[in-house]
């Protein structure tokens, strides 16, 4: 499938404020292998400034020499984080950008950079509660029981943002082309009622106790708003929005 079967969120690979002290990044679109043909995908990073003034940078996309001039200006990056294992592959551009920061493995992302021949160095993994350069400020949990990948999901505090990666995606069929349209329909992330997409859920089967656990965690957590990788995000009532996102779970 082309590119322009999606329509970017423009301005892209820039700044944009979601609240004091976080920012999202929406990037280029990329092509996915999947359903049996190369499907394009929107893509969107997070940036959170700590108390100390570091930068913690999730799914990082491509960087912009314009992009970078506004993270310099930000502050300095510290944390590179992988929240899954398909959501890697600009990490060590930035890495070798910022080599001051720690790059933060998901479950599985090591051994598919190596298995996908994309070097990356990673420098620490990421565990089912958050490390102590940033627990008092992000929560986080693991996402498991998939067959395919385990997700890690943060919690940004003050602006009480859930941060996602795949685990909800909502393309919006106004920026969708008529012929990619049906799909997402289909496996249930066409928006506003985007969701876990089919093929993804179905690795889930036989083991989704264990990923309602990281739900009610997610639950508890009672975000406001939720940012996604892919589509459109949710600036509010973000409860609400889990709730139905994850009805396959009950």
């Amino acid at each position: 499938m082309a590119k322009d079967l999606l329509t970017l969120y423009e301005p892209i690979n820039t700044l944009k404020p979601v609240d004091d002290n976080i920012w999202i990044v929406d990037g280029p679109i990329v092509q996915m292998a999947l359903y049996g043909t190369a499907v394009p995908f929107t893509t969107r990073m997070t940036i959170v400034r700590l108390n100390n003034g570091g930068l913690w940078c999730h799914s990082p996309t491509e960087l912009t020499p314009s992009l970078k001039a506004e993270i310099d200006s930000l502050g300095r990056v510290e944390h590179l984080v992988s929240p899954n294992k398909i959501h890697y592959a600009h990490i060590q551009s930035w890495a070798d950008a910022y080599p001051q920061a720690i790059a933060w493995a998901s479950p599985g992302v090591r051994e598919r950079a190596d298995s996908q021949q994309i070097p990356t160095t990673f420098h620490a993994d990421l565990a089912d509660t958050p490390p102590p350069q940033w627990a008092t400020e992000i929560d986080q949990a693991i996402i498991r029981g998939s067959r395919f990948l385990d997700e890690v999901v943060f919690f940004h505090r003050q602006s009480k943002t859930l941060i996602l990666t795949d685990l909800i995606e909502n393309f919006e069929p106004s920026k969708v082309d008529k012929t990619f349209r049906c799909l997402i329909h289909l496996v249930g992330i066409a928006s506003p009622n985007g969701g876990t997409p089919l093929d993804l859920r179905m690795t889930f089967l036989g083991r989704k106790a264990q990923a309602r656990q990281g739900y009610e965690q997610m639950l508890a957590w009672a975000p406001e708003k939720i940012i996604l990788a892919h589509g459109r995000w949710f600036p509010e009532n973000g409860v609400v929005e889990l709730e139905w996102a994850f009805q396959w779970l009950k």
